[in-house]
């Protein structure tokens, strides 16, 4: 990389409803998703399927972001963590980080014109998901080259980091979470740790899609690196439909537990980066009244990495290589 190169970054993300009267829309766009839904037809039956299950989930959504507030506080989170990333990318290079939200804004089409007003010289496309899936990394690079596309981004030499899950620092700053969670609990304890992650089809992983293989892979090089002896497992959330989805469920998990007598228990979202309904409602509400009913006693969640210092470092570690700059080894990224 050559000295005073401006260098671009998109941060990828889920989004998520800044309102509650935006759930509906939010779901509608979910739910249009090619790499979401997709079954022979779908190119004609997607859109009134779209707003058919967002219509009927859209109610019983609300209550889920009514009680964290009434919004996703998810583009609040990925903001902070594009102003910190920006920040210690500017002691190397001048830099520009930007957002790419999926199904809300800032959407992909802002964010490219964004990009392209900004005309940097160099540009990283980094999907906020430790692990490889088509349905959210694939689904975010896939929808930046449907907009690009229609209107040809300008930039030069554009860089992907398609997965982080093994990088050391990324693994570090998850172990210095669930290190903070653990001391919550008395000393001494046993402490299961139950990995959770957003479940896909089946018929996803069948078709050759890396994520569960990555998702167990994580857990373990989580586990290895922090040293913990306590047992841990691995579990999935938001099942969405009657088709097959990954196994076994939080809810699944909370009853195994349970019936084994586990007396207390640390929940780790172990595929996301940010704090969102799924954690915030899901596990730290939902699953926690769930666990206290089924008779165990002490229940924890680690929160979101949000950009915690150790985070920042990973993802400025995973820029600096894609882009060839000056970086120390260890902080290494999946590039093409």
């Amino acid at each position: 990389m050559k000295k005073n190169k401006t260098v671009g970054v998109v941060l990828f993300q889920l989004g998520g409803p800044d309102s509650l009267d935006a759930i509906e829309p939010f779901l509608y766009n979910l739910f249009c998703d090619p790499d979401i839904i997709d079954f022979p037809f779908a190119k004609i039956a997607r859109k009134p399927l779209a707003k058919l299950i967002s219509s009927n989930r859209a109610k019983k959504v609300q209550s889920h972001y009514a009680e964290i507030g009434g919004r996703s506080p998810i583009l609040e989170f990925t903001s902070a963590q594009a102003r910190a990333l920006e920040d210690e990318l500017n002691k190397s290079f001048p830099s520009r980080v930007f957002i790419a939200m999926r199904y809300w804004h800032p959407m992909t089409e802002e964010t490219l014109r964004a990009v392209e007003k900004a005309s940097v010289d160099e540009l990283v496309l980094l999907p906020l998901y430790p692990q490889y899936s088509k349905t959210t990394t694939g689904s975010s690079l896939n929808e930046w080259n449907r907009q690009v596309a229609r209107s040809p981004v300008r930039n030069g030499t554009i860089k992907i980091v398609k997965e982080f899950y093994t990088n050391p620092v990324y693994l570090d700053a998850v172990v210095e979470k669930i290190q903070g969670s653990l001391e919550r609990f008395s000393q001494g304890q046993e402490v299961h740790l139950a990995f959770s992650a957003h479940s896909v089809p089946v018929s996803v992983i069948a078709s050759g899609d890396p994520y569960e293989d990555q998702i167990e892979a994580t857990a373990e090089l989580v586990m290895r690196r922090g040293a913990w002896s306590h047992p841990y497992s691995i579990c999935y959330q938001r099942k969405v439909g009657a088709g097959k989805w990954l196994q076994p469920s939080l809810h699944e998990t909370l009853h195994q537990l349970a019936a084994k007598g586990t007396k207390n228990l640390l929940v780790i979202p172990i595929a996301f980066v940010s704090d969102h309904v799924e954690t915030l409602n899901e596990i730290d509400l939902e699953a926690r009244r769930e666990a206290e009913d089924l008779g165990i006693e002490h229940f924890e969640m680690m929160p979101g990495l949000n950009d915690s210092p150790k985070f920042i470092q990973a993802l400025a570690g995973l820029v600096l290589e894609a882009v060839g700059a000056e970086a120390p080894e260890q902080l290494s990224a999946t590039c093409v």
